[in-house]
């Protein structure tokens, strides 16, 4: 009897056994956790992972599109130099475009979770910085957004308590694109609300970027900041939304001198927030509007369709060696008469 038929057999195995076996996730034939209290059997990578599935699952049985788990990255931004976030990667074993979202100070909210998802499920690596779980953030880079946002003009992307939050993103970008499955030259960002705001400040100061969503921002000071964008950028946001048309102008304003391009998604009868799920203003038709393009908008600057191949040569009507036709030659002109 082969261990594994062995381990499948075994009415109670040991919990936290490491074993031969079959992965009840990727089915395949190798080193394997026991978790009696789960009902079933991981390999090390998805028990790392934490990719935790119901018992009825058999052998063989796909993995799923995505993981998530959460790391820790190097950083100066804050007084630890360390700081935590969630990472989403695609199981699909290929090179992946990535995409950081920037959350503003109220954290991980629904909204940028099921953005996170569904660009993961899409075939991108993601990652969400945890700004709630890591120190030396808090009230005052709360107040310099929002103070500034609604009294001042617009976020204050130059002052030092967002600079601070910019610096932490783009440490976060660093982070995320020395990973070993992703590509480091197919890299966007996105943002909602105050964090788009902060993802037109990280845009604007790194070239390599590839794309930049920013889902209704609030306004930004000083107003011509986003001239320096270079990467081609998707503007989503309600027909209601007074600050976000504030934002829409500076990006407007820009396209004269910018390098980058600028697309528009401008979305009736919603108002701002109309993506999140938790809030009033949550509009389910339009929000699955938004985020289609949202995804096929990255899918065009991220994952382009390969060239066509060229058309194949024509084949020529006379084969090389053969004779040539013989001339015909043209009938004698009659002699003029006398």
């Amino acid at each position: 009897m082969r261990d594994d038929d062995r381990l499948l057999d075994l009415p109670e195995p040991e919990f936290g056994s490491g074993v031969i076996g079959v992965c009840d996730i990727c089915g395949t034939r190798q080193a394997v956790i026991v978790l009696t209290k789960e009902r079933f059997k991981l390999c090390v990578i998805d028990f790392l992972n934490k990719t935790w599935i119901k018992s009825d699952k058999k052998p063989g049985t796909p993995a799923p599109l995505y993981r998530s788990e959460r790391v820790w990255f190097d950083t100066d931004a804050v007084p630890s130099g360390r700081a935590q976030g969630v990472l989403l990667s695609p199981t699909k074993i290929v090179r992946h475009p990535v995409v950081l979202v920037t959350p503003d100070t109220y954290g991980l909210t629904t909204t940028l979770l099921d953005g996170a998802i569904r660009f993961a499920r899409a075939g991108f690596e993601v990652f969400l910085p945890d700004v709630g779980k890591i120190d030396g953030l808090g009230a005052g880079q709360h107040l310099a957004l929002h103070t500034g946002s609604r009294f001042r003009g617009g976020v204050p992307v130059l002052s030092k308590r967002v600079e601070g939050l910019v610096h932490l993103y783009a440490d976060a970008l660093d982070y995320l694109r020395q990973r070993e499955m992703v590509d480091p030259a197919k890299a966007a960002v996105f943002g909602a609300s105050y964090g788009a705001s902060l993802a037109l400040a990280l845009a604007a100061q790194e070239t390599r970027l590839a794309a930049v969503v920013l889902a209704y921002p609030k306004p930004v000071r000083p107003a011509e900041h986003p001239r320096l964008l270079t990467a081609t950028t998707l503007f989503v946001a309600g027909d209601r939304d007074s600050a976000a048309a504030k934002a829409r102008a500076q990006l407007e304003a820009a396209r004269s001198t910018s390098r980058a391009r600028f697309d528009f998604m401008i979305v009736e009868g919603v108002r701002h927030n109309y993506l999140s799920r938790d809030l009033g203003a949550y509009d389910l038709a339009k929000a699955e509007e938004s985020w289609a393009r949202i995804e096929e908008f990255l899918k065009q600057e991220l994952m382009p369709p390969p060239p066509r191949p060229p058309p194949p040569p024509v084949a020529s009507r006379d084969p090389i060696g053969a004779p040539a036709p013989a001339r015909t030659a043209a009938p004698a002109k009659p002699a003029a008469a006398a």
